[in-house]
């Protein structure tokens, strides 16, 4: 079972369901927000000054700019409520690499688990089968919102936008909506996933946000823990390793960036530590793994323990910024664009990467407990390459008999 040394007691309480409009999140946060960005909503912030709009193929937009409030956001506490369990958490975002991870943690650990998704053809059912409850909602429709979070003592944040939509939409737009609801209804604790270098890379549109939406949960008030992450051992999975057992080509660069990729599975287990120790709430933590990769090393150590060499294709980092450069010149290729600016990293030798010493000693962690990228990926493919044989038995086998 989960601890019951959670920030709040059980006397804490939430208030009930506030709103369900967007004017009535207008309404209750005020005038004392104060952000007034690119990225922000009108609907849901205050007003923009006429001197930071510019006009953009007819129609007006914001510029680029920052600047938080000093004064918190403010919200009403309506009612006393009814008490809220700290076992009850909401995990946004609960579908995806890191979500589903973060779930099956909560889950086994005994955490009252429900889950935000959006209405979709193919239910999460997975989701349900593992016990969670899910709820549907949009970060994109802030009306859906109020009414999912009644009962939710920990929001953990893992939502991020569809590849093919804009970046703005979930990842800015979406969570201000949610943080504001959060505050407004009494939400207890709010853990937001974020990417490691964000506040040094303005140029990149969704670092950019990332760090917009630390300082935007800062300013409310909740009390919150931001999570920095630098890169998931899954990805390379559908990246590196599926291609080369398949012998398929392999997308690589020719960038000198190096990232600590860590298994999403340790991401959660650190994520509950975290959330039931005091001595984190209000901190920014940054977690990696034990070593930073190049592409070309991940590659390397692929093709090893595949035991068959890849097919590599290397794409030059000048193709991708060109590239960028090409489709910002258009409007309706503007959130392609937005995605190829992570090619302004790759040119220079960034590390994505911290020390974790500190972390592991203010959660109570053991280093060796870390799952390394090699362990990972030898467990990856002794696993595949025994399936595999197994299969080809079997062929073999039926082959015979017919």
């Amino acid at each position: 079972m989960a601890s019951t040394t959670l920030h709040s007691r059980l006397s804490h309480t939430q208030s009930p369901a506030v709103t369900r409009s967007s004017s009535s999140l207008r309404q209750i946060t005020g005038n004392s927000l104060t952000w007034s960005r690119a990225f922000a909503p009108d609907r849901l912030l205050s007003a923009v000054s006429q001197s930071s709009l510019r006009v953009v193929g007819g129609s007006v937009k914001p510029l680029i700019t920052c600047a938080a409030g000093t004064e918190p956001v403010a919200a009403a506490n309506l009612a006393p409520g009814t008490p809220v369990r700290p076992t009850s958490i909401m995990v946004i975002g609960a579908t995806g690499t890191l979500g589903r991870q973060v779930v099956r943690r909560a889950l086994d650990e005994g955490y009252d688990v429900r889950c935000l998704v959006r209405p979709r053809p193919a239910p999460a059912d997975f989701l349900r089968d593992w016990g969670a409850t899910v709820v549907n909602g949009d970060l994109t429709k802030p009306e859906t919102i109020p009414a999912t979070l009644v009962g939710v003592h920990t929001i953990i944040d893992c939502a991020t936008g569809r590849p093919e939509e804009p970046i703005k939409t979930v990842d800015w737009e979406g969570k201000v909506a949610l943080i504001q609801c959060a505050k407004a209804m009494g939400i207890q604790k709010y853990v937001f996933f974020s990417i490691h270098n964000c506040d040094k890379h303005p140029e990149v549109p969704l670092m950019e946000i990332k760090y917009c939406t630390e300082k935007f949960l800062k300013d409310t008030g909740i009390n919150h823990v931001v999570i920095r992450l630098c890169g998931f051992m899954q990805g390379l999975i559908g990246q590196y390793a599926v291609p080369i057992l398949e012998e398929k080509s392999v997308w690589g660069t020719d960038a000198p960036t190096r990232i600590a990729y860590m298994d999403t599975q340790d991401i959660a287990r650190l994520t509950f530590i975290a959330i039931r120790s005091e001595k984190v709430n209000g901190k920014l933590l940054t977690f990696a793994g034990p070593r930073a990769w190049t592409t070309q090393e991940v590659i390397t150590l692929c093709e090893r323990l595949a035991g068959q060499d890849a097919n590599v294709t290397t794409v030059p980092v000048s193709v991708l910024k060109f590239t960028r450069q090409l489709t910002r010149c258009f409007e309706w290729t503007n959130d392609v664009a937005d995605r190829l600016a992570f090619s302004e990293i790759l040119t220079s030798d960034t590390v994505f990467s911290v020390p974790m010493n500190e972390t592991y000693q203010l959660l109570g962690v053991d280093q060796k407990d870390i799952i390394t990228l090699e362990k990972y990926l030898q467990d990856y493919f002794t696993n595949i390459l025994k399936k595999l044989k197994d299969l080809k038995a079997q062929s073999k086998q039926s082959d015979f008999y017919i």
